[in-house]
């Protein structure tokens, strides 16, 4: 098995190469997974509209909320569980705090307001305090005024 080189061997050999020569290995690399790609699409058309894209993922989770199958906790489990990692696999394309945590809220007043309630049931409400915890843990680090509304929106989720 080859080991792959370290982030700053594989910089030092990228800065060696022609324009032509680093649009092949992208697009090589493009072709191999899937998060490949996601992350090169945000790069390239939605890095520069943060906000778009925020948008773009809350869509995405309305979707999968509304999909999900209310039949028994064990697949609403399963089905928050899956929206959970795209949540973060989406946050760790953006890079941002801030993009992470206000998926993270979003993701949990989705919870929240999920019929049946999450609440009767003990592993989603263990999921549910984790990532609440997790947001509490990120916003100290934000800019002062997205603190503020983000604090605001935290505490509608604490209250209900």
């Amino acid at each position: 098995m080859m080991k792959p080189a370290s982030v700053k061997e594989l910089k030092d050999e990228l800065k060696h190469r022609s324009p032509r020569e680093l649009l092949e290995i992208v697009l090589r690399l493009s072709r191999f997974k899937k998060e490949n790609k996601e992350l090169l699409t945000y790069l390239l058309f939605s890095a520069a509209d943060e906000e778009g894209y925020i948008e773009a993922v809350k869509q995405e989770m309305d979707e999968q909320f509304q999909e999900i199958n209310r039949s028994s906790y064990y697949f609403m489990k399963k089905s928050m569980r899956k929206i959970l990692r795209n949540v973060k696999k989406f946050s760790r394309y953006s890079g941002k705090k801030e993009t992470e945590t206000e998926l993270l809220i979003y993701y949990l007043q989705k919870m929240d307001s999920f019929s049946p309630s999450i609440h009767r049931n003990k592993t989603l409400q263990n999921l549910f305090d984790r990532q609440l915890a997790l947001v509490k843990k990120n916003i100290p680090k934000l800019h002062e005024d997205l603190q503020y509304d983000l604090n605001l929106e935290l505490e509608k989720l604490s209250r209900e």
